[in-house]
């Protein structure tokens, strides 16, 4: 380990005075040999019904993962069609561009979390110049089981950065076709107004080369004489958010108001910081398309002085 690695490891347990240096650095390793014993383990709905598994660290191994996100990963940028976990751009940059193309088509990546593994992790590591003693530790403290947690703050970002060469291979073979591409997250988004019926095999190609499959379930693909929608704002003339989405929050705030939180919460079986923060993020979005709706800025303050006395 040299002098560069060495404050770098340190510059990870900033917020830990007491301990010394080798201490510190120590314990990340002691902290990356014991994933188990610094996750929180819970279950959410997602839309569809099924459940999604979230890994949530507990407070030194989610300051550890903080500092590798803004001390080291935000160095990297990743690709210009990546519109998901990036600083300043919002949700709605993701829908903007696929405003009025007669074609929507829709895909998604199928597992994407559990399908980017270690080795994956490790070779971005290995991008910033680092020993291979180094890239392991800092793989094993962002990975969980050899895949990315759906919960720790670096896994949104390191997908982006695994994705990267991807995305711009596909936003190129797009430009030359006339099709617009965004990726948010595992939803990948295409526009145009002549379908091309070779997107989904080239697709398909370059996603495996990557470990990575299609979910065949959530191919759609949209003419502009119904409903076109991409994460939940509809393009098919101007944006808007689609208005079952502003019934579902309605319906929410309905609940917590007339029975409290801590009710709302025993009857839907969701975690509270969790759930809080959810829905806090989907009023937020419903702002950002609508910023002078009343009604959902009164939902914001409520949320927001709610999350407060949680803290």
């Amino acid at each position: 380990m040299n002098f560069y690695e060495k404050e770098f490891l340190l510059s990870l347990f900033s917020f830990n005075n007491k301990l010394s240096d080798n201490e510190k650095i120590k314990k990340m390793y002691i902290i990356s040999n014991n994933k188990n014993k610094y996750y929180k383990k819970y279950t959410i709905r997602k839309r569809n019904g099924k459940k999604r598994n979230i890994l949530s660290p507990y407070y030194e191994l989610k300051k550890i993962q903080q500092n590798i996100l803004n001390n080291l990963l935000y160095e990297k940028s990743s690709s210009r069609y990546a519109t998901a976990y990036i600083k300043r751009v919002k949700l709605v940059e993701n829908a903007v561009m696929h405003t009025g193309y007669k074609y929507i088509l829709k895909l998604d990546i199928s597992n994407f979390f559990e399908n980017i593994s270690y080795v994956d992790i490790y070779n971005i590591y290995k991008e910033y110049g680092f020993s291979d003693k180094i890239c392991g530790l800092l793989a094993h403290l962002t990975t969980y089981n050899d895949y990315l947690p759906q919960g720790a703050p670096t896994s949104p970002y390191l997908s982006n950065l695994v994705l990267r060469d991807f995305d711009y291979k596909v936003g190129n073979w797009c430009k030359q076709r006339n099709i617009n591409y965004t990726r948010y997250s595992d939803d990948m988004t295409f526009s145009m107004n002549e379908y091309n019926k070779d997107i989904i095999r080239f697709i398909r190609e370059n996603l495996y080369k990557y470990n990575l499959e299609l979910n065949n379930e959530k191919i759609h693909l949209i003419n502009n004489s119904k409903k076109q929608k991409i994460t939940g704002i509809v393009v098919n003339e101007k944006l808007q958010v689609d208005i079952k989405y502003r019934k579902k929050i309605r319906q929410e705030m309905y609940y917590i108001k007339k029975y409290g939180l801590e009710e709302h919460l025993k009857v839907i079986n969701e975690e509270k910081e969790y759930y809080l923060n959810s829905l806090y993020g989907r009023i937020i979005f419903v702002l950002s398309i609508d910023k002078k709706n009343k009604e959902f800025i009164e939902y914001r303050n409520l949320i927001f002085n709610i999350k407060k006395t949680q803290n």
